[in-house]
Protein backbone atom coordinates (compact mmCIF):
# COMPACT_ATOMS: atom_id res chain seq x y z
CA UNK A 1 0.00 0.00 0.00
CA UNK A 2 2.82 2.38 0.85
CA UNK A 3 4.52 1.66 -2.47
CA UNK A 4 1.28 2.33 -4.33
CA UNK A 5 0.92 5.63 -2.52
CA UNK A 6 4.46 6.64 -3.49
CA UNK A 7 3.80 5.81 -7.16
CA UNK A 8 0.60 7.83 -7.11
CA UNK A 9 2.42 10.80 -5.55
CA UNK A 10 5.03 10.66 -8.31
CA UNK A 11 2.34 10.59 -11.00
CA UNK A 12 0.55 13.57 -9.45
CA UNK A 13 3.72 15.62 -9.10
CA UNK A 14 4.62 14.83 -12.73
CA UNK A 15 1.64 16.83 -14.00
CA UNK A 16 2.69 20.03 -12.20
CA UNK A 17 5.14 21.26 -14.84
CA UNK A 18 2.78 20.98 -17.86
CA UNK A 19 -0.07 22.51 -15.86
CA UNK A 20 2.15 25.40 -14.80
CA UNK A 21 3.15 25.91 -18.44
CA UNK A 22 -0.50 26.12 -19.50
CA UNK A 23 -1.24 28.57 -16.69
CA UNK A 24 1.66 30.84 -17.66
CA UNK A 25 0.77 30.89 -21.38
CA UNK A 26 -1.32 34.02 -21.90
CA UNK A 27 -2.15 32.87 -25.45
CA UNK A 28 -3.74 29.64 -24.20
CA UNK A 29 -7.55 29.32 -24.29
CA UNK A 30 -8.72 31.00 -21.10
CA UNK A 31 -10.65 28.04 -19.73
CA UNK A 32 -7.69 25.70 -20.14
CA UNK A 33 -5.74 28.18 -18.02
CA UNK A 34 -8.56 28.19 -15.48
CA UNK A 35 -8.66 24.39 -15.24
CA UNK A 36 -4.87 24.28 -14.99
CA UNK A 37 -4.99 26.66 -12.03
CA UNK A 38 -7.70 24.59 -10.38
CA UNK A 39 -5.73 21.36 -10.83
CA UNK A 40 -2.57 22.96 -9.44
CA UNK A 41 -4.57 24.02 -6.41
CA UNK A 42 -5.72 20.47 -5.77
CA UNK A 43 -2.15 19.23 -6.00
CA UNK A 44 -1.05 22.00 -3.61
CA UNK A 45 -3.44 20.69 -0.98
CA UNK A 46 -1.37 17.53 -0.65
CA UNK A 47 1.98 18.42 -2.23
CA UNK A 48 2.54 22.15 -1.61
CA UNK A 49 6.28 21.95 -2.24
CA UNK A 50 5.67 20.62 -5.74
CA UNK A 51 2.79 22.86 -6.83
CA UNK A 52 3.23 26.11 -4.90
CA UNK A 53 6.50 27.33 -6.37
CA UNK A 54 7.24 31.09 -6.41
CA UNK A 55 6.63 31.09 -10.17
CA UNK A 56 3.22 29.45 -9.87
CA UNK A 57 2.22 31.76 -7.01
CA UNK A 58 3.25 34.76 -9.10
CA UNK A 59 1.10 33.59 -12.03
CA UNK A 60 -1.88 32.94 -9.74
CA UNK A 61 -1.64 36.36 -8.09
CA UNK A 62 -0.96 38.30 -11.29
CA UNK A 63 -4.01 36.82 -12.97
CA UNK A 64 -6.30 38.21 -10.27
CA UNK A 65 -5.79 41.65 -11.81
CA UNK A 66 -5.95 40.86 -15.51
CA UNK A 67 -7.68 37.58 -16.31
CA UNK A 68 -11.18 36.70 -17.45
CA UNK A 69 -13.73 36.41 -14.59
CA UNK A 70 -13.96 32.64 -15.07
CA UNK A 71 -10.20 32.34 -14.76
CA UNK A 72 -10.01 34.57 -11.69
CA UNK A 73 -12.45 32.30 -9.87
CA UNK A 74 -10.16 29.31 -10.42
CA UNK A 75 -7.05 31.32 -9.54
CA UNK A 76 -8.65 32.35 -6.25
CA UNK A 77 -9.68 28.75 -5.57
CA UNK A 78 -6.11 27.57 -6.23
CA UNK A 79 -4.71 30.19 -3.85
CA UNK A 80 -7.12 28.98 -1.17
CA UNK A 81 -5.82 25.44 -1.73
CA UNK A 82 -2.23 26.65 -1.46
CA UNK A 83 -3.07 28.27 1.86
CA UNK A 84 -4.74 25.12 3.16
CA UNK A 85 -1.78 23.00 2.06
CA UNK A 86 0.86 25.22 3.65
CA UNK A 87 -0.34 28.58 5.05
CA UNK A 88 3.15 30.04 5.48
CA UNK A 89 3.57 30.07 1.69
CA UNK A 90 1.16 33.03 1.60
CA UNK A 91 2.25 34.88 4.76
CA UNK A 92 3.72 37.78 2.80
CA UNK A 93 1.04 37.72 0.11
CA UNK A 94 -2.01 38.25 2.34
CA UNK A 95 -2.27 42.03 1.75
CA UNK A 96 -2.05 41.45 -2.00
CA UNK A 97 -4.88 38.92 -1.83
CA UNK A 98 -6.95 41.22 0.36
CA UNK A 99 -6.69 43.92 -2.31
CA UNK A 100 -9.03 41.78 -4.42
CA UNK A 101 -11.65 41.12 -1.73
CA UNK A 102 -13.98 43.60 -3.43
CA UNK A 103 -14.01 41.63 -6.70
CA UNK A 104 -17.34 41.44 -8.55
CA UNK A 105 -17.31 37.63 -8.31
CA UNK A 106 -18.73 36.14 -5.13
CA UNK A 107 -16.51 33.09 -5.59
CA UNK A 108 -13.35 35.18 -5.91
CA UNK A 109 -14.26 37.06 -2.75
CA UNK A 110 -15.03 33.84 -0.86
CA UNK A 111 -11.91 31.91 -1.89
CA UNK A 112 -9.57 34.82 -1.22
CA UNK A 113 -11.25 35.63 2.09
CA UNK A 114 -10.79 32.00 3.07
CA UNK A 115 -7.14 32.06 2.01
CA UNK A 116 -6.51 35.16 4.14
CA UNK A 117 -8.31 33.53 7.06
CA UNK A 118 -6.17 30.40 6.81
CA UNK A 119 -3.02 32.54 6.85
CA UNK A 120 -4.42 34.29 9.93
CA UNK A 121 -4.90 30.97 11.71
CA UNK A 122 -1.15 30.33 11.62
CA UNK A 123 0.22 33.88 11.62
CA UNK A 124 -2.41 36.43 12.76
CA UNK A 125 0.00 39.36 12.45
CA UNK A 126 0.34 38.59 8.73
CA UNK A 127 -3.21 39.81 8.13
CA UNK A 128 -2.78 43.12 9.97
CA UNK A 129 -2.73 45.08 6.73
CA UNK A 130 -5.88 43.26 5.58
CA UNK A 131 -8.05 44.67 8.36
CA UNK A 132 -9.86 47.40 6.41
CA UNK A 133 -10.52 45.13 3.41
CA UNK A 134 -11.92 42.44 5.71
CA UNK A 135 -14.03 44.99 7.59
CA UNK A 136 -15.65 46.03 4.30
CA UNK A 137 -16.61 42.39 3.66
CA UNK A 138 -18.77 42.31 6.79
CA UNK A 139 -21.41 43.93 4.56
CA UNK A 140 -20.96 41.42 1.74
CA UNK A 141 -24.08 40.02 0.10
CA UNK A 142 -22.75 36.48 0.61
CA UNK A 143 -23.10 35.10 4.15
CA UNK A 144 -20.06 32.91 3.60
CA UNK A 145 -17.92 35.91 2.75
CA UNK A 146 -19.30 37.79 5.76
CA UNK A 147 -18.59 34.83 8.00
CA UNK A 148 -15.04 34.29 6.76
CA UNK A 149 -14.30 38.00 7.14
CA UNK A 150 -15.54 37.91 10.74
CA UNK A 151 -13.43 34.81 11.39
CA UNK A 152 -10.30 36.47 10.00
CA UNK A 153 -10.95 39.64 12.01
CA UNK A 154 -11.40 37.49 15.11
CA UNK A 155 -7.98 35.95 14.52
CA UNK A 156 -6.50 39.42 14.10
CA UNK A 157 -8.15 40.52 17.37
CA UNK A 158 -6.61 37.50 19.09
CA UNK A 159 -3.12 38.73 18.20
CA UNK A 160 -1.30 41.76 19.57
CA UNK A 161 -1.94 43.62 16.33
CA UNK A 162 -4.38 46.52 16.33
CA UNK A 163 -7.59 45.81 14.45
CA UNK A 164 -9.43 48.30 12.22
CA UNK A 165 -11.35 51.16 13.81
CA UNK A 166 -14.98 50.42 14.62
CA UNK A 167 -14.51 46.66 14.55
CA UNK A 168 -16.57 45.83 17.64
CA UNK A 169 -19.51 47.95 16.53
CA UNK A 170 -19.53 46.38 13.09
CA UNK A 171 -19.39 42.90 14.58
CA UNK A 172 -22.19 43.62 17.07
CA UNK A 173 -24.39 44.70 14.16
CA UNK A 174 -24.11 41.13 12.82
CA UNK A 175 -25.01 39.25 15.99
CA UNK A 176 -28.56 38.80 14.66
CA UNK A 177 -27.52 37.89 11.12
CA UNK A 178 -29.87 35.40 9.48
CA UNK A 179 -26.99 33.00 8.75
CA UNK A 180 -25.67 30.71 11.52
CA UNK A 181 -22.39 30.57 9.59
CA UNK A 182 -22.04 34.31 10.19
CA UNK A 183 -23.29 34.52 13.77
CA UNK A 184 -20.99 31.79 15.09
CA UNK A 185 -17.95 33.52 13.62
CA UNK A 186 -19.13 36.88 14.90
CA UNK A 187 -19.31 35.41 18.42
CA UNK A 188 -15.79 34.06 17.92
CA UNK A 189 -14.52 37.47 16.84
CA UNK A 190 -16.28 39.39 19.61
CA UNK A 191 -14.93 36.95 22.17
CA UNK A 192 -11.40 37.61 20.95
CA UNK A 193 -12.00 41.38 21.00
CA UNK A 194 -12.67 41.33 24.73
CA UNK A 195 -10.09 40.22 27.27
CA UNK A 196 -12.90 39.66 29.80
CA UNK A 197 -15.04 37.56 27.50
CA UNK A 198 -16.31 34.36 29.04
CA UNK A 199 -16.80 30.96 27.37
CA UNK A 200 -18.79 30.99 24.15
CA UNK A 201 -20.70 28.29 22.29
CA UNK A 202 -18.35 28.51 19.34
CA UNK A 203 -17.02 25.32 17.76
CA UNK A 204 -13.30 24.65 18.13
CA UNK A 205 -13.23 24.33 14.34
CA UNK A 206 -13.74 28.07 13.95
CA UNK A 207 -10.42 29.85 13.63
CA UNK A 208 -8.46 26.69 12.82
CA UNK A 209 -6.92 25.43 9.59
CA UNK A 210 -8.37 21.95 10.08
CA UNK A 211 -11.83 23.39 10.67
CA UNK A 212 -11.69 25.50 7.53
CA UNK A 213 -10.36 22.62 5.49
CA UNK A 214 -13.18 20.38 6.67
Amino acid sequence: AEGYREREDCRIVAVVSPLADRLADDEEFYYIRARSAEALGYVALEEPDAAASPEVLADLRLGLSFDEPEVKEKLAKALECVALGRPERLDHHAPGLAAHLGDDSRLVRYHLCTAVTVVGCEAPASVTECGDALLARLDDESPYVRGRAAEALGLLAESDARGPDGLKDRLRALTDDESPFVTERVRFALGNCSARAGPTDVSDAVGSVDGIRD
